[in-house]
């Protein structure tokens, strides 16, 4: 039997190595995670809050912190890259238009790109969309953390 294959799909390759990818995703849900905090002046002993308050937002979050560092220390074009992917699996185009969508994300290439893709909501499971849409998976990423 054969295979008929999509040679446009077959030029398309990941902007950045899996792994990379998985580990953005591990840490934008780490940073989704946080809420509000309920009492920022509080002056307890973390010990004595059962350490609730490394789930409470700040501005200092070291989740944050360390992926935006990492985020805008990649290239631009592996950062075009990303945001590329946040829009494929936000759904604002098909795996078809993966060139439409990176050539569009490198034009509006302005502001840091870490406080970008912190800035929109539900950022992994955008990006696990995309990588899924590529034929990837971060399913080892996530058995090896277990």
């Amino acid at each position: 039997m054969q295979r008929i294959t999509d040679p446009a799909a077959e030029s398309r390759e990941l902007p950045l190595p899996e792994p990379t990818i998985c580990w953005v995703i591990v840490k934008a849900r780490e940073f989704e995670a946080k809420e509000a905090q309920t009492d920022p002046g509080s002056g307890s002993n973390p010990t004595d809050d059962d350490m609730q308050g490394v789930l409470q937002d700040s501005a200092d979050d070291p989740v944050a912190t360390e992926l935006r560092r990492v985020l805008d220390g990649l290239s631009a074009e592996e950062q075009a890259g990303l945001v590329a992917m946040a829009w494929l699996g936000r759904g604002d185009g098909g795996i078809g238009e993966w060139p439409e969508l990176l050539a569009e994300a490198r034009r509006r290439h302005e502001q840091p790109t870490g406080a970008y893709l912190l800035g929109m909501p539900l950022l992994a499971d955008h990006l696990e969309s995309a990588l899924e849409a590529f034929g990837g998976s971060c399913a080892e990423t996530d058995a090896a953390r277990l």
